[in-house]
């Protein structure tokens, strides 16, 4: 237990500036009744569909590691068109883009993530997802129940929503997911605008927003190196550069302070719940129904994201399949950049 209380603090950004008390505006402002079906969503036209199944057929003759591969090695004009498409949605839109999509009926699974990782670098650079450093991630159900060191994502539990890897240093800009099959019940994806959710807070529960800006205590899952602390403190929210960015979990939080042996106060406590409560207030988020061979991106530092929890086919080659990819271009590719 003795090493369970060290913490990593992490230096806290801008820390005199005033909190805000201002709502945000625009289309990063959305709501589940603003959106329009459509918004967010991307086609693959006819003309990216050929030069995807070019890239197809050259693999096919000719293998390579899919984590070698680069757009520039391809004719992707019309794709990397489509893809500058997406990434206005990601900076100037909503937050999110879902690109529709990948023919698996057509492609093997291989394929698919082959074509997704050449896609999704012409938003922005693949980064390691775990302090090994894989860069290609399974989303899979490994039949675990989730818990220090047990990420949510390989079990089928419902999710909070949240940022990826807001337990640790240097957390994606973006992250990515290529569905190669669904479940077989359940696992619906959400998405919520922390901006639509920070306008809530300052109407509703303004007394508690300063709290948000000061550290909490996460649980940092296990993923950083032998005699590294286990735990890392910082504010759910923060102002980086200008902007408002969010590294928040819920659930490792409660586990932090659980490895501390700290209980919150009163005011911590507070803020906490009712930032989750207001989350999942479901007039916020847009649900997805994951279809195969969609590819969904989010800003991970404005918008939050979880999926309910999922029963899964019995056959392994029916089981619910995702692919991640984290998306960073400041620092170097290293988990902790």
């Amino acid at each position: 237990m003795e090493d369970q209380a060290i913490i990593l603090e992490e230096a806290t950004r801008e820390p005199n500036e005033p909190v805000r008390m201002t709502p945000f505006s625009g289309p990063i402002a959305w709501t589940r009744a603003s959106l329009a079906p459509d918004d967010g969503m991307v086609k693959i036209s006819e003309a990216c569909r050929r030069e995807l199944d070019e890239v197809v057929a050259m693999l096919r003759a000719n293998p390579l590691p899919t984590a070698l591969l680069r757009p520039d090695d391809f004719s992707l004009k019309r794709c990397c068109a489509m893809m500058r498409e997406a990434s206005q949605l990601l900076i100037e839109g909503p937050g999110f883009v879902i690109v529709d999509r990948l023919p698996m009926e057509l492609w093997s699974k291989q394929e698919a993530t082959a074509v997704y990782w050449l896609l999704a670098q012409m938003v922005s650079r693949p980064v390691a997802q775990s302090w090994d450093g894989k860069m290609i991630y399974d989303v899979r159900d490994l039949g675990k129940p989730p818990g220090n060191g047990v990420r949510p994502d390989i079990t089928s539990a419902e999710q909070n929503f949240h940022t990826d890897n807001s337990y640790n240093i240097c957390p994606p800009d973006y992250v990515a997911l290529l569905c190669l099959r669904p479940a077989k019940q359940g696992g619906v994806s959400s998405i919520v605008s922390f901006y639509t959710v920070y306008n809530q807070m300052i109407e509703r529960y303004p007394q508690l927003l300063p709290r948000l800006f000061r550290p909490y205590i996460f649980d940092r899952q296990r993923e950083h190196a032998p005699g590294d602390a286990t735990l890392i403190s910082h504010p759910l929210f923060q102002n980086e550069g200008g902007r408002m960015v969010c590294r928040l979990s819920h659930r490792h939080v409660i586990a932090g302070y659980e490895m501390a042996q700290r209980e919150m106060d009163t005011e911590t406590l507070d803020a906490l719940q009712t930032l989750e409560a207001v989350m999942r207030e479901p007039q916020w988020a847009r649900e997805f129904f994951f279809e195969p061979g969609q590819i969904q991106i989010v800003d991970n530092l404005r918008c939050g994201h979880r999926r309910t929890q999922f029963v899964d086919f019995d056959e392994e080659e029916r089981k619910r399949h995702l692919v991640r990819l984290w998306l960073r271009d400041a620092r170097r590719r290293f988990y902790n950049g």
